[in-house]
């Protein structure tokens, strides 16, 4: 025999199997959107940082762009009269207002306009400076009277030919080549009025092999 209202503490089935059935079925079908949400969320991101990446890409370009056409100009070189520093049609990036805000120091690799002739540039060392006294005994140089060492000079280039002393004018400069049995220079030109220089040079990059910087230190090393 039945008990009184024995099936009524029965807890609750939640409701008919067919119910139950599609509320099963529907779970997957939840986690496989959340999943497709990620993802698309994922692949927004990504997206936002290859645009902002690509943005900062090209206003490092832009900007180098200006740099290298304002400040910077490429010239090549002619001649050999700078060598071993610089040999016949290297290119080199010459700095053309450093000297706005510096003065120029011995041992500077300067570009100016040639005195005699001022369509044409050379490239030259500066040897001497303004109020200076120059000297070459048995190719060796002499400022003011004091031996002046000369690492970039190699040996096989000196010229042992005497010349001077020369004092250098106010607002001129001494300038030589590097090679000295084949330059022409202020031995043979005079010294060169600053108004004539008109940059330094900073860095060679053609040939690949003489790729670097042409600072002063380190050309006096090479």
């Amino acid at each position: 025999m039945r008990k009184p209202d024995e099936h009524l503490n029965a807890p609750p089935t939640g409701g008919s199997p067919d119910a139950q059935k599609s509320s099963l079925a529907q779970a997957p079908i939840s986690t496989a959107q959340a999943n497709s949400s990620s993802q698309a969320s994922t692949h927004h991101l990504l997206r936002h940082e290859i645009r902002v990446w690509t943005r900062d890409l090209l206003i490092a370009i832009g900007l180098a762009l200006v740099i290298i056409v304002f400040l910077y100009q490429p010239v090549k070189v002619e001649g050999t009269s700078m060598a071993p520093l610089l040999s016949d049609q290297e290119r080199i990036f010459i700095n053309k207002f450093v000297y706005r805000f510096e003065d120029i120091h011995r041992g500077d690799v300067v570009v100016f306009w040639y005195p005699l002739d001022r369509s044409k540039s050379f490239i030259k060392r500066v040897i001497g400076l303004p109020g200076e006294s120059v000297e070459i005994r048995r190719g060796l140089l002499y400022v003011n009277g004091q031996l002046i060492p000369e690492p970039y000079v190699p040996p096989q280039y000196t010229d042992v030919t005497d010349f001077g002393p020369i004092k250098v004018p106010k607002d001129s400069y001494f300038v030589m080549g590097d090679h000295r049995i084949s330059s022409n220079d202020s031995r043979v030109f005079g010294p060169v009025a600053s108004q004539f220089i008109y940059g330094r040079a900073v860095f060679a990059y053609w040939p690949v092999d003489h790729f670097g910087s042409l600072s002063t230190t380190e050309a006096n090393e090479k």
